[in-house]
């Protein structure tokens, strides 16, 4: 089966329609599938539903979606660093679905796994947990019963993710923080399309070095990235 294909807009082909939900890997502005959320801007693709960390910045990542007006709701952590995402969320022009980071990347592990909902105590007692279910466990000092609140497994139509390097079945590799929401993002998607800096030919890659198979990948892009620094930091001049 063909899995490496020339471009984004090749490999979304067939993919994209209006309306359809998307897990995006990326953590701030690492590891962000840009070559492939550049590609969905281009294609008009509307009414989108997003589930990620955050949405990068105003003119990066999932930010040049939300200049467009292509997104309809977001489901993330975080909403800092994004003027536009702010902006459109306190004006009531976007919706939001605040997931604290552990539970959406379970969530989306877990959608991976086939698992439909899990227990967690986080949020318990706060407006995360308004309108889930919530059942006591005996997991508390000497057997005591504590609460926990249910979340449900993410189920998405297409995930979208950044790793440095594949092989040509679709073997990832990621380096360090992109591998945060990445690998959880990939195996959840119905299809997953990836972008890599490197496509290396089969069974060069060690195989106690992948940190995703193949089995969860559909089709593969190599690109040249931007490399961006979310908040420079420097010595003053001597």
């Amino acid at each position: 089966m063909k899995k490496v294909y020339s471009n984004a807009a090749e490999a979304l082909d067939g993919l994209l329609h209006d309306g359809m939900f998307i897990a995006a890997g990326g953590f701030g502005l690492c590891g962000i599938p840009e070559l492939l959320l550049d590609a969905i801007k281009d294609a008009g693709t509307k009414n989108l539903t997003f589930a990620s960390n955050n949405a990068g910045v105003d003119d990066f990542g999932i930010g040049i979606l939300l200049q467009t007006k292509q997104v309809k709701k977001m489901i993330s952590s975080y909403v800092g660093e994004n003027a536009e995402f702010m902006r459109q969320y306190l004006s009531k022009e976007l919706e939001l679905e605040f997931n604290p980071q552990g539970t959406l990347a379970e969530r989306m592990r877990a959608g991976g796994a086939g698992i439909p909902g899990f227990f967690t105590k986080t949020g318990v007692g706060t407006v995360i947990a308004e309108g889930k279910f919530e059942k006591q466990f005996p997991t508390g000092p000497d057997g005591a019963m504590e609460d926990y609140i249910m979340e449900e497994g993410m189920f998405a139509d297409l995930a979208i993710v950044k790793a440095w390097k594949a092989d040509e079945t679709g073997n990832l590799v990621f380096r360090k923080t992109a591998r945060n929401f990445n690998a959880p993002a990939a195996t959840c998607g119905k299809v997953c399309v990836v972008e890599v800096e490197e496509i290396v030919p089969t069974g060069s890659l060690d195989p106690d070095a992948i940190h995703l198979p193949g089995i969860y990948v559909h089709r593969i892009i190599q690109g040249t990235h931007e490399k961006r620094i979310e908040q420079r930091t420097t010595r003053p001049a001597a």
